[in-house]
């Protein structure tokens, strides 16, 4: 087992679990307010703030330790998720701004979706040279 397999990615461990998470359940809750025809509330808006917050702490770290000399396997993919990343929960907040109706929880709810794939493979990009 090599030592970056033993210390872990930076991309890995509980505040990516907790992003995933806290994505998941925003996801519900938009679904719940879209299927009852409502438009994104104040909680959809603070929960995609924390989000976002979390993903850029988790950028800063994956920057850290790149600027630590550690490296992912795949640089450009690894730098393309993350930019796309940070991106999502801004992206859902202003379309969801954009349409207030039952399709602007819709949209929080897609985008939440695909918050969690994007931190696998943010993950999977990572872990390539070292495992």
């Amino acid at each position: 087992m090599t030592s970056a397999a033993v210390a872990g990615s930076p991309v890995d461990g509980p505040l990516a679990t907790a992003t995933i998470v806290l994505s998941l359940v925003l996801a519900v809750w938009a679904l719940v307010a879209a299927v009852r025809h409502g438009p994104p509330d104040r909680v959809q808006f603070y929960g995609l703030a924390v989000l976002e917050v979390a993903l850029l702490v988790l950028a800063v770290l994956a920057l850290v330790a790149i600027g630590g000399g550690e490296r992912p396997g795949e640089p450009g993919a690894f730098f393309g998720y993350l930019v796309t990343l940070v991106c999502l929960p801004p992206l859902a907040w202003v379309l969801a701004r954009m349409e207030p109706t039952r399709w602007g929880s819709a949209i929080v709810c897609a985008i939440c979706l695909v918050t969690p794939v994007v931190v696998v493979r943010l993950q999977q990009t990572w872990e390539v040279l070292g495992g």
